[in-house]
């Protein structure tokens, strides 16, 4: 395991996936979005109540980026985002709740 020299940067994203989804699909799903940069993704809530459907859960995970060779720029933090959420909703239906 190699220490980096750069900063890691951390995103929180909520979804909202049908009841049945596991939420270790949705960490998958994230982390796949971008294996070099993603280093880890981490569920920190999971909410069924008001403000989400019924038969509906809403799955909160923070996922941190950690550079190699460069610090990031907003530009690449905000692909990194598009591109996780681009996934989740590929892979398990989920939306960002807004």
């Amino acid at each position: 395991l190699a220490l980096s020299a750069f900063q890691p940067v951390s995103r929180d994203f909520a979804f909202v996936v049908d009841a049945d989804v596991p939420a270790d699909k949705l960490v998958r799903a994230a982390k796949g979005a971008d294996r070099t940069l993603i280093s880890e993704v981490a569920v920190f809530d999971v909410y069924r109540g008001p403000g989400v459907p019924d038969g509906k859960k809403s799955l909160a995970i923070e996922v941190t980026l950690q550079p190699v060779d460069a610090t990031l720029t907003d530009a690449q933090i905000e692909a990194v985002g598009t591109a996780v959420v681009a996934n989740v909703a590929k892979q398990t239906g989920g939306e960002l709740r807004g």
